[in-house]
């Protein structure tokens, strides 16, 4: 059952980075990709971070992908916030997106 368990939670963080990847084409504005970079960042990240833990427990391998999941969560929002405000400049400027 277990075993199971980590299989579905593995396919969650695949099939959510195939989301994220079909969606860069379907949303049109550069801005609008944004929220798919961040969810990216997170979406996988937590899937596979449950998964080690039904795998493993409370380990060292789950507490390493905890603070790599925490790590991309501060990263990933700090470089969309930076990326936005590059964008929203760029547009106010006049210039194509």
């Amino acid at each position: 059952m277990r075993a199971l368990a980590v299989d579905l939670l593995l396919g969650l963080g695949v099939l959510a980075a195939w989301l994220a990847a079909i969606g860069m084409l379907r949303l049109r504005t550069p801005l609008d990709r944004l929220h798919l970079v961040a969810f990216l960042a997170t979406g996988p990240g937590l899937a596979f971070l449950l998964a080690a833990l039904v795998e493993d427990g409370f380990g060292q391998r789950p507490l390493k992908l905890l603070l790599l999941v925490l790590a991309l969560l501060a990263v990933g929002a700090g470089l969309a916030h930076a990326a936005g405000a590059a964008l929203v400049r760029r547009i106010a400027a006049g210039e194509r997106e």
